[in-house]
C-alpha cells in the first residue's frame, strides 16, 4: 500500500513538473522587440531593444535550466535509466513541448513585426530612417541600398536572426538527437519562414519605395558637385550657366538683368526646397526625416545665391574707390604750376590731363549702372557699407569739377606745349636720318656671307648698336606721344632688328650643321651607318626649308643649303658602296672614274670617300653599284646551282618482277632541272654577263645533256618495263613472236648493265654526263621500236580474229592473251567483251575441279542461263571466245524459240519465271504484237470491240504484275517485272490510243510507227519492224537490265535511227543534257538484242583511234554511240567522215569485205554507228558538211516527264501513278520557277529517277503505308539536303500544298545513327543533331547516286561530314578507302587519262586510280 502511495506521489509530482515546463514556456510568449515605452504611437528604438534582448535571453537562460533541472528530476521520481528506450521516448515527448514552446514564442515576435508593418493596418511607423545630404551624394542612415553592410535590410534580418536565436540558448533535452539546441529545427520550420519571408519582402518594398523617394530630390545633388568658383568665373565670361554654355561660346561679360535671372533662379530652388515635407511615411510604417537634408540642401543654395550678391557687392565698392582715388590723384597733379624751362613739370601735367581725357567716356558710363546694381541688392536686402552711398552721391559732382580743372591746365600750358612740340619734331627728323645712314652700315657689316669669319661678334657688336638706337627711339616716341606729335615708323631700323635676329638664327642653324657634318667626317667606313646620317641630314634640310623666306637671297643660306644638299647626294652614293655586292675591282672602276686614288681597307674614313665628290658622280656610282648587284645576284645563282646539283642524286626502286634498280620520275627533280635550266637562259641575255660568262656556258650544257638523257631514260625505261612483262614473262608471246623475243633479250642485257652502272654513280650530273650514255639510250630505243611495232602487229592480228579484241587496252588483250588457256583467268575480262555476260559456269571433273567445258552463263546481275549445248573453251583464246559468242547467241535464240511456244501454256505472271529476264520481255513483246494483230483480224472479221477487250487483258495482266511488285520477290524476279511492267505500260497506252483513234486495221502509222517484234517459225528467227525497216534480232545476252520508259520522244526517235539504219546511214541525237539521247540509243540497241558500245569523245581522240574502233564495229555487227562527238576537233572529224562514209558504202553495196585504212576486213552488215551532240556548249566544234550528210539528225527535246514518272511509279509497284506523277512533276517545275537558281540544283530526269528509286525502296520496305505518304517522304528527305536555307520554307511550302495534311516522320535508321554519333565523336567533334543528320543525309544520298557534291560555305564542315561517314563505315567494318585530290593542283591529262599518241594506249589517271 505503502508502496502504491509514493508511487502516486512520484506521478503527481511528475506531472506537476512537466506542467510547470509549459507554464515557463508560455512566459516566453511576448514579442522580444516592441516599441519604445510599449506606447502605440512609439517607434522600434534599436537602442532600448539591445537592452529587452539580454533580458529576454537572460530570462529564458535560466528557464533552460531550470526545464533541465526539472527533467532530471522527473528522471530520479520515475526511477528511469536514461539508456532505456522508454525513457528516451518520454525525453522526445518533452522536447516536442519545448519545439512547440519555442515556435510559438518565436511566431510571437514574428506576427508583431508583422502586424505593425502591415501596409494596410493603419499604425503608426515602426521604424524611422534619416536623409541627409553629404556632398554630393543623398544619404540614408542607416543606409536602404541592397548589398550595403549594417544597411537596413541588414538590421531587419539581424533583428530576426536575434528573434531564433532564443532556440539557441537552451541546451537541447533530447541529447540522443544528435542537436546541441532547438535553433535548426525553427529555422527549417516552414510556417516560422514563410513570415520571416513574408517580412523580408516588405522591407525590400519599402526600400524601392525609397529609393524611387531619393531619385526624385537628385536633381538636386548637382548643386553640391559643383566648383562655384568657377562657375562664377565661367558665367562672368560668357553671360551664361556652365550647363547652358556650349564649347566655343564667345565671351559677353552678363548683363545686370542675366545677374538677376540667375540670382532668382537660386530663390526659387530655395522655395522649393522650403517646401519639401520633413516627415515622410513610406509603405505606412518605414518614416523618413529628411530635415537634415533640407538643412543641408538649404545651406548650399544659399551659398550659390551669395556667390552672385557678393560679385555685385564688390563691383560697385571697387569701381567707386577707384574713381574716387583716380579724382584726388589728378586734381593733385593739375593743380601744379608750372613754369617756362620746366621740362619735367610739363611733362608731368600732360600726363595727368591725358589720362582724364582718356577715362571720360568710361566714367560719365558707370553711375547709372552702378545705381542699378544698388537698387538689385536693395532688393534682396543685401548689405552694403554706408561708404557706397556717400561715393554714389559725391562722386559724379567731383568728377565735374576735374574735367573743368583740367579744361583750365590745358589753356595755361599751350604755349608751352607750342614750342616743345617744334623741339620733338626736329629731334625726329633727326633721328630719322641717323637710322639709313645705320641701315647701309648694317649691309656692309653684317655677317651676310657664308665665308664669313667671326660671324657672332660681329652679331653681338651690331645688337649693342641697335639697341642704343632702339632706346633713342624710345624717347622720342614717349615725348611725341605726350605732346601729341606724329612720329615716323623707323621702318629702317626695325627692319635692321628682324634681319639681325634672321641672322642669329641662320646662323644657329650653319653652326649646328657644320659641328654634326665635320664629326662624321672621322667616322670609319664600316662603322659608316648611313641611315642615321640621312635622316640627320633630311632633318636639316627640313628645318632649312623652314627658315624665313627672306634668308634665301643671303650667300649664308644658299651655301648652308649646298652644303646639305652635297652631303645627301654623297651619302646616297656611300649607302649604294656599302652594297655586300661590292668588290675589289668595283672600287678600281670609282677611283678611275673619279681620278682619286686611296687605299681602300679598314682605315678608311667618311672624309676619304668625300674628296671623291661623290656627289658630282652620282649616276656613275648608280651605274657601279647596280652591275656590282645584278653580278652578285648571277654569283648567289651559280653557287646555289653548284650546291643544288652537287647534292642532287637519282632515286631508284626496284623492278617488281626482276628487281632491277628503276630511276624514279622525282617531280623535284625534273622541276629543279627546268627552273635551272630557265635561270641560265636568264644569266646569258644579261648585259652583265661578261664576268660569268665561261661558268654559265658550262653549267648550260652540263644541264642541258641531263636534261636530255633523264627523258631519253624514263622513255626507254618505261617502254622496257611495259614489254619485259611481255616478252620476258609471257611464253605464249616469246613462242609466237621469237625472233623479236630473242632482239628483247638482247636490249635486257644492255638496258639491266645501264640501269646497274647508274645506280653506282648516284649524282645526277656525274650520272647523266657520261660519255655514251646518250648513244646507248637512243640504241636502245631504237631496238625496243622494232619489239613495239612487232608487237603492235601480232596484237592486230588477234583484234582481226576476234574483233571485239578493238574495244579494249592492249594490257587487256596482253592479259588475255598470256592466260589464252586458261579460261578462269580470261573471265575476269569477259565483261568488257559481251553486253552482260559476266563469268561463265564450267564443267567439273571427277576431282571437282573445272574443266574447259562452259555450261552456262551469269549475268552481271547474277541471272544464270544455260548454254543450249555445252561450249568448248579449249585452244587459242580468240577461237574459243569465237565459239563462245555463238553458243551464247544460239542459247538466246534457243530460249526464246521455247519461250514463244510455251507462253499460252499458263498464265504469264507464272511462265515468266520459267525464262531469262531478256526473253521473258522479248517473248512478251513478241506476243503483244501477235494479239494486236489477232485483235485486228477480229475487228476485220466483223467482232469491233476486239481491240478494247485486249485492252482489258492488258490492264489485267498489268495490275497482276503490279501485285506482285508489292509481294515478296527476289532481287533479280524484281528487277524483270520491273521491266516487264515498263514495257507493258507503253503497250497498254499503245492500244489505247488506237481505241480512242478508232484504229480498225493493222496498216494505221499509229501502229506501223511502233516497234514491233514478231517470230518467223520457217526461220526460227526473230525480227523486229518499225515503219518500213525490218531487223534481225542479234540475240546478244542482255542479262537483266532494267529499260528504258517510252514515250512519245522515244518513238521518235526509235523512228529517226531505224530509219537512218534502214537508208544505210547513221544516227545523230543532239539536244541539251538530260533528254535520253545516249539512253534511247543504248535502250534501241537492247530492243534489237545488240551489243552497244558507248564512247565518251574527247579532244584527245585523233582518227587512228577512231579508225580502230569502226573497224571493230564493222567486224562485231555491233553498235557505236559515240557521246559529246563534236567535242572531237575539226581536223580529226573531217578523216573520220571518210572512214564512215567508207563503211556505210561497204554495207550499202552489201559487200562481205572490204578496205578500211589499208586492211581487208570483213564486214558484219548489222553495224550501225550514232553520234550524240550537246550544240551550243563550250569547247564543241561545228560538224563538217560532208559528216553531216551521213547522220541522220534527231532533234531530242524536254521529254515528258509525267508520263515517264508514272510508267516508273508503275514499275516500282504503285497503283495510282497518274495523280502520284502528276504532283511529283507539279513539285519539280515549281521548284524550277520559285527556288533561287543554285549551280547544284537538278530538277531534271536524272534527278527525277533517283527519287523515283528511293520511293520504290520505301514502298517495298513499308507496304501498308499509303503511296501518297510514301512519296511524299522520298521526295522531302531526298531534297531536303541539297536546298539551301533561303530557299526550305518555300519547298516545304509548295510540299504541303500538294500533299496537304501529311504529316511522316522521316524514316530513321536508329542503329547508323548511334554508330555517327560515335564515328563523330571519335573525329573529337560535337555530335550536334544537325550535324549527324547531314551525314545521314550523305549516305541515304551515296544509296542512289553514284557520286555526291556537298556543297557550302567555308567553314561549315563539309569535309568533317566526309570524314564522319568514312569512320561510320569504318566502325560498321565496311572498309571504305578515302583518298584527298585537289582538281585544281594537276592538269586534265593528269586527272582524267590520255592516249598515247606514239603508242596508242591509254593512260590512266588519277580518277581511275582512285576509283
Amino acid at each position: 500500500m505503502d508502496d502504491i502511495h509514493d508511487l502516486e506521489q512520484r506521478t503527481q509530482r511528475a506531472r506537476h513538473n512537466v506542467e510547470e515546463m509549459q507554464t515557463i514556456m508560455q512566459s516566453w510568449v511576448a514579442p522580444i522587440f516592441e516599441r519604445k515605452d510599449s506606447k502605440q504611437d512609439s517607434l522600434l528604438s534599436l537602442e532600448d531593444c539591445q537592452g529587452h534582448l539580454e533580458r529576454c535571453y537572460s530570462l529564458v537562460r535560466e528557464s533552460g535550466q531550470r526545464i533541465h533541472s526539472l527533467l532530471k528530476e522527473n528522471q530520479s521520481l520515475l526511477l528511469a535509466d536514461p539508456a532505456s528506450d522508454i525513457w528516451k521516448a518520454y525525453v522526445d515527448y518533452l522536447d516536442e513541448i519545448v519545439l512547440d514552446g519555442f515556435f510559438t514564442a518565436i511566431e510571437c515576435s514574428l506576427k508583431y513585426l508583422l502586424q505593425n508593418t502591415d501596409p494596410e493596418a493603419g499604425l503608426p511607423p515602426l521604424f524611422e530612417v534619416q536623409l541627409d545630404l553629404v556632398v554630393p551624394e543623398l544619404v540614408f542612415h542607416p543606409p536602404l541600398d541592397p548589398g550595403t553592410n549594417d544597411g537596413f535590410y541588414d538590421m531587419i534580418e539581424s533583428l530576426l536572426n536575434d528573434i531564433y536565436r532564443i532556440s539557441s540558448l537552451v541546451p537541447r533535452l533530447a541529447e540522443h538527437s544528435g542537436f546541441l539546441h532547438y535553433q535548426d529545427d525553427m529555422e527549417a520550420m516552414a510556417g516560422l519562414a514563410e513570415l520571416r519571408q513574408q517580412l523580408l519582402g516588405r522591407v525590400q518594398a519599402v526600400l524601392a519605395a525609397c529609393g524611387e523617394y531619393r531619385g526624385s530630390l537628385q536633381r538636386y545633388a548637382s548643386l553640391c558637385g559643383e566648383d562655384r568658383r568657377e562657375a562664377c568665373r565661367h558665367f562672368l565670361r560668357h553671360g551664361l550657366p556652365e550647363a547652358q554654355a556650349e564649347d566655343g561660346s564667345p565671351e559677353a561679360p552678363p548683363s545686370l538683368q542675366q545677374f538677376k535671372q540667375q540670382i532668382d533662379s537660386y530663390e526659387r530652388i530655395s522655395e522649393e526646397v522650403n517646401h519639401i515635407q520633413p516627415l515622410s511615411v513610406f509603405q505606412g510604417w518605414l518614416r523618413v526625416d529628411a530635415r537634415p537634408f533640407k538643412a543641408s540642401l538649404l545651406n548650399v543654395v544659399r551659398r550659390w545665391s551669395l556667390v552672385f550678391k557678393q560679385h555685385l557687392v564688390d563691383h560697385v565698392t571697387h569701381s567707386l574707390a577707384d574713381l574716387d582715388e583716380f579724382i584726388q590723384t589728378a586734381d593733385k597733379g593739375l593743380s601744379r604750376k608750372v613754369e617756362k624751362g620746366d621740362y619735367n613739370g610739363l611733362v608731368e601735367v600732360m600726363g595727368h590731363l591725358l589720362a582724364v581725357k582718356e577715362r571720360q567716356s568710361v566714367t560719365e558710363a558707370m553711375f547709372e549702372p552702378l545705381k542699378q546694381t544698388v537698387e538689385l541688392l536693395k532688393s534682396y536686402e543685401q548689405p552694403l557699407p554706408e561708404e557706397v552711398y556717400k561715393q554714389l552721391e559725391e562722386l559724379p559732382e567731383r568728377w565735374t569739377k576735374t574735367q573743368k580743372l583740367a579744361l583750365a591746365v590745358k589753356q595755361q600750358v599751350a604755349p608751352l606745349q607750342a614750342s616743345e612740340m617744334a623741339a620733338v619734331r626736329q629731334s625726329c627728323a633727326a633721328f630719322d636720318a641717323q637710322q639709313q645712314r645705320f641701315q647701309e652700315r648694317f649691309r656692309r657689316e653684317a655677317p651676310f656671307r657664308f665665308d664669313t669669319q667671326k660671324p657672332y661678334q660681329l652679331l653681338d657688336a651690331k645688337q649693342v648698336e641697335i639697341k642704343a638706337m632702339e632706346a633713342a627711339m624710345a624717347s622720342l616716341q614717349e615725348a611725341a606721344g605726350l605732346f601729341e606729335v606724329l612720329v615716323p615708323e623707323y621702318k629702317q631700323l626695325k627692319q635692321c632688328r628682324r634681319e639681325l635676329c634672321l641672322l642669329k638664327e641662320l646662323w644657329d642653324m650653319i653652326s649646328l650643321v657644320s659641328t654634326s657634318l665635320d664629326a662624321w667626317q672621322t667616322t670609319r667606313w664600316v662603322a659608316i651607318n648611313v641611315e642615321n646620317m640621312d635622316l640627320e641630314c633630311r632633318k636639316f634640310a627640313r628645318e632649312i626649308r623652314n627658315l624665313d623666306k627672306e634668308m634665301r637671297a643671303w650667300d649664308a643660306f644658299t651655301g648652308l643649303d649646298s652644303k646639305v644638299r652635297n652631303m645627301l647626294t654623297a651619302l646616297r652614293a656611300v649607302a649604294e658602296l656599302q652594297s655586300p655586292a661590292i668588290r675589289e675591282r668595283h672600287w678600281g672602276q670609282l677611283m678611275q672614274l673619279t681620278g682619286v686614288s686611296f687605299l681602300m681597307d679598314s682605315n678608311t674614313t667618311l672624309a676619304d670617300l668625300l674628296k671623291l665628290n661623290l656627289h658630282n658622280f652620282e649616276d656613275e656610282v648608280r651605274g657601279i653599284v647596280d652591275k656590282a648587284v645584278r653580278e652578285m645576284s648571277m654569283e648567289k645563282v651559280l653557287k646555289e646551282l653548284r650546291l643544288t646539283w652537287s647534292s642532287m642524286e637519282f632515286q631508284y626502286e626496284p623492278h617488281p618482277r626482276t628487281g632491277v634498280p628503276l630511276l624514279k620520275a622525282d617531280e623535284e627533280l625534273i622541276e629543279t632541272l627546268e627552273d635551272n635550266q630557265v635561270q641560265l637562259q636568264n644569266l646569258l641575255t644579261s648585259k652583265y654577263m661578261a664576268f660569268f660568262l665561261q661558268e654559265v656556258a658550262a653549267w648550260q650544257q652540263r644541264l642541258g645533256t641531263a636534261d636530255a638523257a633523264i627523258g631519253l631514260w624514263l622513255e626507254v625505261q618505261r617502254t622496257w618495263a611495259h614489254l619485259e612483262s611481255i616478252f620476258m614473262g609471257s611464253e605464249d608471246i616469246r613462242t609466237q613472236l621469237p625472233q623479236d623475243s630473242k632482239r628483247f633479250e638482247d636490249i635486257d642485257v644492255d638496258f639491266k648493265a645501264l640501269a646497274y652502272e647508274a645506280q653506282r654513280t648516284p649524282n645526277v650530273i656525274e650520272a647523266t654526263n657520261r660519255p655514251g650514255l646518250s648513244q646507248a639510250l637512243e640504241d636502245i630505243q631504237s631496238r625496243l621500236s622494232l619489239c613495239e611495232k612487232a608487237l603492235a602487229e601480232y596484237l592486230e592480228v588477234k583484234r582481226l580474229a576476234f574483233p571485239r579484241f578493238y574495244f579494249i587496252s592492249s594490257a587487256d588483250l596482253l592479259d588475255i592473251l598470256s592466260n589464252g588457256t586458261n579460261p578462269q583467268l580470261v573471265q575476269r575480262h569477259l565483261p568488257k567483251l559481251f553486253d552482260n555476260l559476266a563469268k561463265v559456269q564450267f564443267q567439273l571433273d571427277s576431282e571437282q575441279k573445272p574443266t574447259k567445258v562452259g555450261l552456262g552463263m551469269y549475268s552481271g546481275e547474277e541471272e544464270f542461263v544455260s548454254f543450249s549445248q555445252p561450249c568448248d573453251c579449249s585452244g587459242q583464246v580468240e577461237v574459243w571466245l569465237t565459239q563462245l559468242l555463238g553458243c551464247m547467241r544460239a542459247t538466246v535464240r534457243a530460249q526464246l524459240a521455247e519461250a514463244v511456244v510455251t507462253y499460252e501454256e499458263k498464265p504469264r505472271e507464272q511462265w515468266l519465271f520459267d525464262y531469262p529476264a531478256q526473253v521473258a520481255l522479248t517473248c512478251s513483246q513478241i506476243w503483244w504484237t501477235t494479239e494486236v494483230g489477232i485483235a485486228f483480224s477480229r475487228v476485220e472479221e466483223g467482232y469491233e470491240n476486239a481491240v478494247k477487250e485486249y485492252h482489258k487483258k492488258q490492264v489485267a495482266q498489268l495490275n497482276a504484275l503490279v501485285t506482285m511488285l508489292l509481294g515478296q520477290l527476289s532481287r533479280g524476279d524484281r528487277q524483270k517485272v520491273m521491266t516487264i511492267c515498263t514495257i507493258d505500260v507503253h503497250a497498254r497506252d499503245v492500244v489505247a490510243k488506237m481505241i480512242a483513234q478508232k484504229v480498225d486495221n493493222a496498216q494505221a502509222f499509229i501502229w506501223l510507227s511502233q516497234l514491233r517484234h514478231r517470230w518467223a517459225d520457217e526461220e526460227g528467227h526473230c525480227y523486229a519492224n518499225i515503219c518500213d525497216a525490218q531487223f534481225l534480232y542479234s540475240y546478244e545476252y542482255l542479262g537483266n537490265t532494267p529499260r528504258l520508259v517510252i514515250t512519245p520522244l522515244t518513238d521518235r526517235c526509235y523512228i529517226t535511227l531505224t530509219q537512218s539504219l534502214h537508208l544505210t546511214m547513221s544516227g545523230a541525237p543532239a539536244g541539251p543534257a538530260g533528254t535520253g539521247k545516249t539512253e534511247t540509243t543504248k535502250d534501241l540497241g537492247r530492243a534489237l538484242g545488240t551489243m552497244v558500245y558507248v564512247f565518251n569523245c574527247s579532244e584527245q581522240m585523233d582518227y587512228k583511234s577512231c579508225g580502230n574502233i569502226y573497224k571493230g564495229l564493222a567486224q562485231t555487227g555491233a553498235w557505236g554511240c559515240f557521246d559529246e562527238f563534236n567535242r572531237i576537233s575539226v581536223e580529226v572529224l573531217s578523216v573520220v567522215a571518210v572512214q564512215v562514209k567508207s563503211v556505210q558504202d561497204a554495207i550499202r553495196e552489201k559487200k562481205k569485205s572490204f578496205s578500211f585504212l589499208g586492211e581487208d576486213i570483213r564486214l558484219v552488215p548489222s553495224v550501225g554507228i550514232f553520234i550524240t551532240m550537246n550544240p551550243g556548249y563550250a569547247g564543241r566544234t561545228e560538224l563538217p558538211e560532208n559528216l553531216k550528210a551521213l547522220f541522220r539528225p534527231c532533234a531530242m527535246v524536254v521529254p515528258d516527264f509525267e508520263l515517264i514518272c508514272e510508267i516508273m511509279l508503275v514499275a516500282e509497284g504503285f497503283i495510282g501513278a497518274r495523280t502520284l506523277a502528276r504532283k511529283f512533276i507539279t513539285l519539280y517545275q515549281l521548284c524550277k520557277e520559285l527556288l533561287s537558281k543554285q549551280d547544284h540544283y537538278d530538277w531534271g530526269l536524272r534527278a527525277i529517277k533517283s527519287v523515283l528509286v528511293v520511293a520504290g525502296a520505301l514502298r517495298r520496305a513499308d507496304p501498308e503505308r499509303p503511296e501518297e505518304q510514301v512519296l511524299m517522304r522520298s521526295l522531302r528527305d531526298f531534297n531536303v539536303p541539297k536546298i539551301v536555307s533561303d530557299d526550305l520554307p518555300v519547298f516545304m511550302g509548295l510540299l504541303g500544298d500538294l500533299f496537304p495534311a501529311l504529316e511522316v516522320p522521316r524514316k530513321r535508321d536508329l542503329s547508323f545513327e548511334a554508330l555517327a554519333r560515335q564515328a563523330v565523336l571519335d573525329l573529337q567533334l560535337q555530335p550536334e543533331d544537325n550535324f549527324v543528320l547531314k551525314v545521314v543525309q550523305l549516305e541515304e544520298l551515296l544509296s542512289v547516286r553514284h557520286s555526291v557534291f556537298v556543297v557550302g560555305s567555308a567553314g561549315t564542315g563539309k569535309s568533317q561530314v566526309l570524314r564522319s561517314l568514312n569512320r561510320t563505315y569504318q566502325i560498321m567494318k565496311r572498309r571504305p578507302v578515302w583518298a584527298d585530290l585537289n582538281p585544281k593542283a594537276v592538269t586534265n591529262d593528269e586527272l582524267f587519262g590520255i592516249i598515247n599518241p606514239s603508242t596508242r594506249e591509254w593512260k590512266d589517271a588519277s580518277t581511275t586510280d582512285l576509283s
